[in-house]
C-alpha cells in the first residue's frame, strides 16, 4: 500500500472513531427532564388498575352513594360535621362509608333473619322487617360514630384551650404580634387545637385577613369556648386592646367552665351510681337481713 493510500486510511479511522467519541458523549449527556427533575415533584404513580369486581360495583356504589345523599342529611350539615371532626374525607368518601356500613348492617339483618327462620320459623314480613331494621342500624351507628367523634375532639379541643391561650399571651408580652404568637405556638405545640392555629396561620400567609380566619376557626370548631376565644383575639387585633390580657382572661374563663363541666359530670355520675345500690345491693341487703329471721320462725312452728 502507498503511502498516500496508508494515510488517507488512518484519517478515515481517526474521523470515524472522534465521531463515535461524539456520538457516545452526546447519548451520556442528560436530557432537559433528567436535569429539572431535581427541582420538581415527583410525579404522582399511576394508580394500580381496577380489579373486574371493582368495576362492576362501581356503577351499584354511584346509584347507591346518590340514594343515601337524597334520604340523608344535607351535604353541608355533613360538611360541617365532617370539618367539626377533623375528618379530611370528602363528602363522596363519607357517603361511601355509609354504604358500606348499611351493607354490613343488611347482611346482619339478613343472617339473623335466617338464623330465626330455622330455629322457630319465620314469616316473610317478619324477615323483612329484620333486615331492614340491621340495615337502619347501620347507618345509625356509622352516624353515631361520627357524633362520638366529634365529641372526644372538642373535649380535646376545650382542654388544649387554657394552656394555648396562656402560651399566646406569653408570646405577645414578649413582644410578639397576634399573627406571630399565633405561629409560634403552632410551630411548638401539638394537638387537636395547634393543628387549628396553624391552618389559621396558613390562610393568613395566603392572604387571609387574620379575623376572617380566625372566624374560619370558630366555624370549623364549633365550639363555644372557642367562638368567644376567637372573638376576642379578633377584637383585640382591631381594637388596639392589650391581647396579652384578653388571652389570659380568655385561659382563666375556659379553666372555670373546665372545672364547672367537672362538676357536673360528677354530680351525674353520682347519681348513676344510685342505680346499682337501690337496684342491687340494698336488695340483696334486705333479703340477707330477713331471711334469718324467717328461717327461725320456721323452726319454732
Amino acid at each position: 500500500m502507498s503511502p498516500a493510500a496508508l494515510g488517507a486510511l488512518l484519517g478515515l479511522a481517526a474521523g470515524t472513531g472522534a465521531w463515535w467519541v461524539v456520538l457516545r458523549l452526546a447519548a451520556r449527556r442528560p436530557t432537559l427532564d433528567a436535569r429539572l427533575a431535581p427541582y420538581l415533584r415527583p410525579a404522582p404513580e399511576p394508580p394500580p388498575a381496577a380489579s373486574v369486581l371493582e368495576r362492576l360495583l362501581a356503577p351499584v356504589m354511584r346509584d347507591a352513594v346518590r340514594l343515601v345523599e337524597r334520604l340523608g342529611s344535607p351535604t353541608a350539615e355533613l360538611e360541617r360535621r365532617l370539618a367539626r371532626a377533623g375528618d379530611e374525607t370528602g363528602v363522596e368518601e363519607y357517603r361511601a362509608r355509609q354504604v358500606v356500613a348499611a351493607a354490613l348492617g343488611t347482611a346482619g339483618g339478613l343472617a339473623l333473619a335466617l338464623a330465626v327462620a330455622a330455629a322457630r320459623g319465620l314469616v316473610v314480613p317478619a324477615a323483612l322487617a329484620v333486615v331492614a331494621g340491621g340495615t337502619a342500624a347501620g347507618v345509625v351507628v356509622h352516624d353515631a360514630l361520627l357524633g362520638r367523634r366529634i365529641r372526644e375532639r372538642e373535649r380535646r379541643l376545650l382542654a388544649e384551650l387554657p394552656t394555648v391561650a396562656e402560651l399566646i399571651a406569653l408570646a405577645v408580652a414578649a413582644g410578639e404580634g397576634a399573627l406571630g404568637a399565633l405561629e409560634r405556638v403552632a410551630r411548638t405545640v401539638r394537638g387537636e387545637l395547634a393543628g387549628e392555629i396553624g391552618r389559621v396561620v396558613a390562610d393568613a400567609h395566603a392572604g387571609t385577613p387574620l379575623a376572617v380566619a380566625l372566624d374560619r376557626l370558630a366555624v370549623r370548631t364549633g365550639v363555644p369556648a372557642l367562638t368567644r376565644f376567637t372573638e376576642g383575639i379578633a377584637v383585640a387585633v382591631e381594637r388596639g386592646t392589650p391581647l396579652a390580657d384578653v388571652l389570659r382572661a380568655q385561659a382563666d374563663d375556659a379553666r372555670e367552665a373546665g372545672r364547672r363541666e367537672l362538676i357536673e359530670s360528677g354530680g351525674r355520675k353520682e347519681i348513676a351510681m344510685l342505680v346499682p345500690v337501690v337496684f342491687l345491693v340494698l336488695p340483696v341487703t334486705v333479703v340477707f337481713a330477713v331471711f334469718p329471721g324467717l328461717a327461725t320462725l320456721r323452726i319454732d312452728l
